[in-house]
């Protein structure tokens, strides 16, 4: 039988170079990032390069086996495998498993070299996103040893065998199918189905690579309310010795996505209520150990939630293993992201072929995702035809699932781009990136409407929210109440739509995005429920708690925002209970019910104040205090920011750089204002296209930011400030002065308001 030898101890780690011969580092263990550190502290200046792995392996030490495979679970980007000093083998994608042959160059002293390279080119994606490409070999390393008659080592990374049940009434059809290499002949396949426990239920012995078996009163895999999963093992058996094996487990379900009704799992409604999650977290980067994914699915079922969005690319089997264990309903996809190279198709067919083999046997999984925000320069002939190649493979590869899109907001309803996959979904940030909350359910209406065979879901909202706090919440003021406002709107109006087929918060976690310059800590994307450490579950994860989760509970916000200046303060209690009451120092200030779980009461502001909400046994404290000033402990102010909004020269009735876009285009001078800053930020954009030789470089949105009002963009930028947007600027690579921005807001003063 195979066996499967770990290799996480003991590299030799040397940072910045391609040279297998260089010996000059430090011992590390895997799981490893180069960017453990610097990827998440701001200033997009995390190290983007080659770095070299060494480990010597001891033949005595090896398990007798015809032949070993080197299997790396995760090398980000790419990566080349030397043996012995010879190259072997490369592999391009950060995000998968793949595998090589090394048993033809193992000595009694093999020396094995990995350079991993997540440096910057125009063949392999992720090349320009909003989170960090850690480098690495951040997932195990393990040695594989085997017969020479084995299981497919060779197909994409493949575990070599693919389950695939068809429910039919109360049974299932479940079809196996193995990839083997060299089988001889007096060698037979075992198959054998066995239920959660580990009994035998049916065995078939055969010489075929496929085999049917029949389940009959079959046990549904039913999401979180019944994750039912079966196993299937397969021998390759001769003269009654084991020779390999390989054993998956599976689920039988049913599932179908309805244009009107949503997501339909075993002919029931299910609706698909959930977050994305990105796998990194502060202090490791994306080089996770198994409690850490532990930790984030028990967070995750903890909120409540039926689904999550795997975003954006390949995450590890454990954690997939976890949501076929948990319940959880996934959308699984490749970082083909934010902008199409033209020289990257190749390597979005690679990334899909290895997404799909290497993930087939998940029951949690049911739509493949194709790419997100891939539109936001515009649907080129190109993009177009790189999406319906993908899309035919997808179903050539998998008759089973569906395909989808992530579409940027301001692609427009009519984009060809929409029509090619299966089902579609939006990333849409009303009430904060532009615009207001109210415009979200609206828009979904619109494009029901306008599409009406098509299943639309939201696969990102969210609003960022950092340790800020006010009693007056507004767009764009990173405090934790304003992303509990914004969440309690959104979820008013996503969920009450039945038609939407799946709804994904952006995000669980905040995590990293070094190109970020805003919210006060540099280096993170802060939309998460909960922060990167895990430690804190902000106000907002409490208002999806109360309408998914039936784990009773009742929860006080705003606990970390104590000192108040009003005399009568404004305080929410979220709560699946249908009855809350608040008590202020002891005394009862009335009983509430709320239909939608969230309970809001006044409370008069004196002194110091104890503040309790109780629903029936249950309880949530808190304390207030009564201030003569504003906290400034409470109000941003940005890390490393060459101006803050109270540095700013704002004189009554005139603009400045804390006002939004979309009030200064409201006037005609405003209207003229931009558009020399639009061509100002063209120019920086343009040289910054070119490195220090005159070189194109490769990255950066080709963006038009000269372009009027009516431009789908500016619609969405224009619920920016411009200090904010001049801050954003900088995941793009664009930087302005002190003297700039000053230039920038003396110009605008000079500008008046319109009188109200």
């Amino acid at each position: 039988m195979r066996t499967l030898l770990n290799l996480n101890e003991n590299w030799l780690f040397a940072k910045n170079t391609t040279d297998i011969a260089c010996r000059e580092g430090v011992e590390v263990n895997l799981p490893h990032t180069w960017n453990a550190e610097d990827g998440f502290d701001g200033g997009n200046d995390y190290f983007r390069g080659a770095c070299l792995y060494v480990k010597t392996l001891n033949k005595a030490e090896l398990p007798e086996a015809d032949l070993y495979y080197l299997e790396l679970r995760g090398a980000n980007s790419s990566a080349q495998v030397y043996v012995g000093g010879k190259l072997l083998a490369e592999h391009h994608g950060g995000y998968s498993t793949w595998r090589v042959n090394i048993t033809d160059h193992i000595t009694d002293t093999t020396e094995i070299a990995v350079v991993v390279d997540n440096s910057a080119n125009e063949t392999v994606y992720p090349q320009m996103a909003d989170f960090t490409f850690y480098g690495g070999l951040y997932r195990n390393v393990n040695l594989i040893c085997v017969n020479n008659t084995h299981f497919d080592l060779d197909h994409y990374g493949a575990p070599g065998l693919c389950i695939t049940p068809t429910v039919e009434g109360k049974d299932a059809t479940v079809t196996v199918e193995t990839f083997v290499k060299n089988l001889k002949e007096g060698q037979t396949l075992v198959y054998t189905i066995c239920d959660k426990e580990g009994n035998p239920l049916q065995k078939i012995e055969t010489t075929e690579t496929k085999a049917v078996f029949t389940l009959t009163d079959v046990h549904l895999w039913h999401g979180r309310k019944d994750p039912y999963l079966y196993c299937c093992e397969v021998w390759i058996v001769e003269n009654g010795q084991v020779l390999d094996n390989v054993r998956s487990r599976f689920g039988c379900r049913s599932f179908r996505i309805d244009p009107n009704n949503g997501f339909i799992l075993n002919g029931e409604e299910y609706p698909l209520r959930g977050v994305s999650r990105h796998q990194d977290r502060w202090g490791v980067g994306n080089a996770l150990l198994p409690e850490h994914h532990e930790e984030d699915i028990d967070l995750i079922c903890e909120v409540g939630a039926t689904t999550i969005r795997l975003a954006h690319y390949q995450h590890d089997q454990y954690f997939y293993d976890l949501c076929d264990e948990r319940g959880l309903v996934i959308w699984a996809e490749i970082p083909y992201i934010s902008k199409h190279m033209p020289t990257g198709r190749e390597n979005t067919i690679s990334q899909m072929k290895e997404l799909i083999c290497q993930n087939y046997n998940h029951p949690s999984i049911v739509v493949w995702g194709l790419s997100n925000e891939i539109s936001i320069g515009g649907s080129t002939e190109d993009l177009l035809e790189n999406h319906r190649i993908l899309n035919d493979l997808v179903h050539e590869l998998d008759k089973t699932r569906l395909t989808t899109i992530a579409a940027v907001s301001m692609c427009k309803m009519d984009d060809p781009y929409l029509l090619i996959p299966d089902v579609v979904s939006y990333n849409h940030y009303f009430g904060w990136y532009g615009g207001d909350t109210s415009m979200n359910g609206p828009w979904f209406d619109k494009f029901h409407e306008t599409h009406p065979t098509i299943p639309i879901g939201c696969s990102e909202y969210g609003c960022e929210a950092l340790n800020w706090h006010t009693s007056d919440p507004k767009q764009g003021d990173y405090t934790e109440e304003y992303q509990a406002y914004y969440h309690e709107e959104l979820i008013k109006q996503l969920f009450t739509r039945k038609y939407m087929w799946a709804t994904h918060v952006w995000n669980m976690f905040d995590f990293g995005a070094d190109a970020r310059n805003e919210g006060g800590e540099n280096g993170q994307n802060h939309k998460g429920l909960v922060t990167m450490d895990r430690k804190y579950k902000k106000d907002a994860f409490y208002a999806y708690k109360a309408w998914l989760s039936d784990e009773p509970f009742v929860h006080l916000c705003g606990k970390r925002y104590i000192d108040r200046v009003e005399d009568v303060t404004k305080v929410t209690v979220y709560s699946n209970q249908p009855e809350v009451e608040l008590f202020v120092n002891g005394k009862s200030i009335g009983k509430k019910t709320a239909a939608d779980h969230f309970f809001y009461f006044d409370v008069p502001n004196v002194g110091e104040s104890t503040i309790v909400a109780r629903a029936g046994e249950l309880s949530d404290e808190g304390n207030i205090r009564k201030v003569a000033e504003r906290n400034m402990d409470y109000v941003l102010v940005e890390k490393g920011a060459v101006l803050n909004w109270f540095d700013i020269d704002a004189p009554e009735g005139r603009f400045s750089l804390n006002d939004k876009i979309s009030d200064i285009m409201a006037t005609k001078r405003g209207k003229l204002w931009f558009v020399g800053m639009g061509l100002k930020l063209k120019k920086k954009m343009n040289a910054n296209k070119k490195d220090s030789s005159g070189e194109k470089k490769s990255g950066g949105f080709d963006v038009d930011l000269s372009g009027g009002s009516d431009s789908g963009l500016m619609q969405m930028l224009g619920g920016f400030s411009v200090l904010r947007l001049s801050s954003m600027m900088g995941m793009m690579n664009i930087s302005f002065t002190k003297e700039e921005l000053l230039k920038m807001n003396k110009k605008l003063n000079r500008i008046k308001k319109p009188k109200k």
